[in-house]
């Protein structure tokens, strides 16, 4: 089975794992706790099968793919706004501060992202697909690092993730880490690795998946008192924030 065949043949099989999480969000009813995620997973499923649909129609495909891949990384920043909120949602004073420093890290990055833009200045003769690459690659940069800056935060106020929250930040990280490299290795090779780089992106996506519908399955446990950090500590840092608030 040449490259080209095994990317079709795992695509197949993640629109199956699709099909599979779908399933388990409507049972969990999940769009009351995770609406944006499922928005996200929802416009996911519908790229899949209608970019698959499509696959042999080059021109329509190449705009489609790259629309349906835009929506996505949009839909991917709101998933990190909502496990951010999950996260820091029963602390206020340290929502506040995480909040702040989210913002300052954004902007670092968006500053980070912009000078990659301008080093590999898309706009050149190099042609559209280079272009659409580039962008890609910032805006996984800057998910990357967002995503990098909130498990920072949790550990710093030693705060507890819950299993699905978690389980969602961690395939989200796994398929944009992926999406990241995948993008960087092809703006440097072009069409030469485009089949491999295909590949691991495909079982990057169905390992996300698979991570998934494993959290989202498992019975969300009480947390252990060695997991849980002591509650007074934690009083304390909210305490002291908002009075560094109030000042």
């Amino acid at each position: 089975m040449d490259l080209k065949s095994l990317s079709q043949y795992l695509w197949v099989v993640g629109i199956g794992f699709q099909a599979i999480l779908g399933i388990v969000l409507l049972c969990r009813k999940a769009w009351k706790t995770f609406p944006l995620f499922v928005s996200y997973f929802t416009v996911g499923l519908a790229s899949s099968v209608f970019i698959y649909a499509f696959r042999q129609h080059k021109a329509f495909y190449f705009y489609s793919y790259w629309l349906m891949e835009a929506l996505g990384v949009a839909l991917g920043f709101a998933v990190v706004y909502e496990v951010f909120s999950n996260l820091f949602s029963a602390h206020t004073a340290l929502r506040r501060l995480a909040t702040v420093v989210f913002k300052c890290v954004l902007a670092l990055l968006l500053c980070i992202g912009l000078i990659v833009l301008i080093k590999h200045s898309p706009l050149d003769a190099r042609g559209v697909a280079s272009a659409v690459v580039v962008v890609e690659e910032v805006a996984r940069i800057i998910e990357v690092g967002m995503l990098m800056c909130l498990f920072v935060l949790s550990s710093a106020f030693g705060l507890h993730w819950r299993q699905q929250i978690f389980g969602i930040a961690v395939g989200l990280g796994i398929f944009i880490a992926v999406e990241l490299i995948a993008v960087t290795v092809w703006g440097m090779t072009g069409k030469a690795a485009h089949d491999a780089l295909n590949v691991v992106r495909v079982l990057g996506f169905n390992t996300s998946l698979l991570i998934w519908i494993s959290y989202l399955l498992a019975p969300e446990r009480a947390a252990s008192t060695v997991e849980l950090p002591e509650q007074s500590q934690l009083e304390q840092w909210n305490q002291a924030v908002m009075e560094l608030i109030r000042q």
